[in-house]
């Protein structure tokens, strides 16, 4: 049975994710990449200069441990920022046209339904990721201003420090694969067909809970290599934010393919 915007109802059936799926996903993401690369540049654009800007911010502010807030908290919003590419990457398995007007047109379509309620999480789950953050380095190193990391190794060399990004480094982990969970499937399903976010999200940790190896293997993939492409200056979002966000959507259609 088919919506009136085309999507079929329900959650489709699912196989069972392989390392090959996901080379080969990766492989498809790229192409996508390359035969439309402009909305994906569009939106990595856009986080490379918030990123620019979160930077100036906090290095103004003399606040710098809200960068590493930042960095370390940019995989939980990912999904979001690399939402449009789904889009690109569905449209071209249809064998239409993407264009930066129909994506966007086809997102705020979208803003009746359900996927704006996932979307609204990852958000809420970044501002307390943030309140949290703040929270750890009052409990490990005193109720003081932020630590300039970029002038003092406190941070890094005391115990204190230490222990703080390690229980941080924990904390954060939590929150992303938790984030992850909901969203491997649960997004492109929501993006994909006729469902309510509850059932998509049921159905993405369900899909992680029963494959947690070869689903924590490419979560593990994806932080580590969005942190890589922050590192320098964040210019490395430009290219593999809009791939990876390609590479996804083409992990849930390799998935829901017979």
């Amino acid at each position: 049975m088919e919506t009136t915007a085309g999507r079929a109802h329900g959650v489709p059936e699912l196989n069972q994710p392989t390392p090959a799926l996901l080379r080969r996903a990766l492989a498809a993401g790229w192409q996508d990449f390359r035969a439309a690369p402009a909305f994906g540049l569009l939106v990595s654009t856009l986080c490379l200069l918030a990123g620019w800007g979160m930077t100036a911010l906090t290095v103004w502010a003399g606040h710098t441990f809200w960068l590493v807030l930042g960095v370390f908290g940019f995989p939980l919003i990912a999904p979001f920022a690399a939402l449009g590419t789904y889009e690109v990457s569905r449209l071209r398995g249809l064998g239409e046209a993407p264009s930066i007007g129909r994506v966007f047109r086809a997102l705020w379509t979208e803003g009746g339904r359900h996927l704006p309620m996932l979307c609204a999480l990852m958000m809420v789950m970044l501002l307390f990721w943030f309140f949290l953050g703040h929270m750890i380095f009052a409990l490990f190193l005193g109720l003081k201003p932020m630590t300039n990391i970029m002038s003092s190794g406190e941070v890094f060399l005391s115990p204190n420090g230490l222990m703080m990004l390690a229980f941080g480094t924990a904390v954060g982990a939590g929150f992303a694969l938790f984030l992850f969970s909901i969203c491997v499937i649960g997004l492109p399903l929501l993006l994909d067909r006729e469902v309510d976010c509850i059932t998509a999200t049921a159905r993405s940790v369900r899909m992680v809970m029963a494959h947690p190896a070869i689903m924590l293997g490419w979560a593990a993939f994806i932080a580590v290599l969005l942190v890589l492409a922050m590192l320098p200056a964040f210019l490395g979002l430009l290219v593999v934010l809009p791939w990876l966000g390609h590479a996804s959507w083409h992990v849930y259609a390799g998935l829901k393919a017979g």
